[in-house]
């Protein structure tokens, strides 16, 4: 009961675009010893979500929208070190190359997924938003990468998931990488046609999903 409190309580700051009371209600799940993934899902992953979709319908404008974010932000610093000790002891289970593609700035779904991979275990090299198809090419052989994942989450820049791959194959390395793909108008049948090898819809069956790619390679 006491949890479920809180998840809403993360949500509604997110709503009301309030860093003084996020925060508080953050260091409260720490020291509750609440499961700061599950705040993030069930508190402040919704109420992003419901913010997102205001901006979609022209109730809210983007001076909200980044209010939101730097809500989400300031909860994240708190949140984030209590994700990484929980998972410091877990064993290394690859390494991945994370990015959004060129033309993409969006960059929440994509770092919380970068956080939940190296709580499990994966060396994570997080490229940023806007990410050109060379880079991810050139940091995956200098880091010597087992998984390229790429967001997106504009429709008008998907292309730039299948453009990676063509590339990969151009060059004669893509059986080198797992490739993942993920991102709002990202669906499997997505990923299927631009020959990706998985697809997530959210950051944790996304982790789940490179441990189970990562099985099969190793």
């Amino acid at each position: 009961m006491v949890t479920a409190r809180v998840f809403e309580e993360l949500k509604e700051a997110i709503l009301e675009l309030d860093e003084e009371k996020v925060q508080k209600v953050a260091n409260d799940l720490v020291a509750q010893g609440i499961d700061p993934v599950e705040g993030i899902e069930k508190g402040l992953s919704q109420g992003m979500t419901i913010i997102g979709d205001k901006f979609n319908r022209g109730e809210v404008y983007l001076p909200e929208l980044i209010r939101a974010s730097n809500t989400f932000n300031a909860a994240m610093k708190i949140l984030e070190p209590e994700i990484l000790k929980r998972g410091e002891e877990r064993t290394r289970r690859g390494t991945v190359i994370l990015g959004t593609v060129k033309g993409d700035i969006h960059k929440i779904g994509k770092d919380i997924l970068a956080m939940l991979m190296k709580t499990r275990g994966f060396e994570v090299y997080n490229l940023g938003e806007d990410v050109s198809m060379s880079t991810f090419l050139k940091q995956a052989a200098e880091h010597s990468a087992d998984i390229i994942g790429m967001s997106s989450l504009l429709t008008t820049t998907m292309p730039g998931q299948k453009e990676v791959i063509e590339l990969l194959k151009e060059t004669g390395v893509r059986d080198r990488y797992i490739v993942m793909v993920g991102g709002g108008p990202v669906s499997a049948e997505w990923a299927k046609e631009i020959g990706a090898d998985g697809y997530a819809e959210t950051a944790e069956e996304a982790v789940s999903l490179a441990d189970e790619l990562m099985s099969g390679k190793r």
